[in-house]
């Protein structure tokens, strides 16, 4: 197989974080949560983001992030 110089295959996952304070927050928390257990994260989009509300009022931001990571093969699978 044919392996082009600086060709890169990515994965990607879809996370949603929640903040009782704001969006930011919110992405960060989704974020946050993937770093240690995913590796070579590369590019954090942000897809979707709404509120949870009670009484009318905000008490939870979300954030729906697309998150993206270089895809790693193990030797012994080549």
């Amino acid at each position: 197989m044919d392996s082009a110089i600086g060709s890169s295959v990515y994965n990607f996952i879809e996370l949603v974080g929640t903040s009782g304070k704001d969006w930011e927050e919110a992405v960060s928390n989704a974020i946050s949560s993937a770093d240690g257990k995913i590796t070579n994260m590369r590019v954090a989009e942000v897809v979707e983001m709404d509120t949870k509300l009670v009484e009318g009022k905000i008490v939870q931001f979300r954030a729906k992030v697309r998150l993206s990571f270089k895809h790693e093969v193990e030797p012994e699978t080549l």
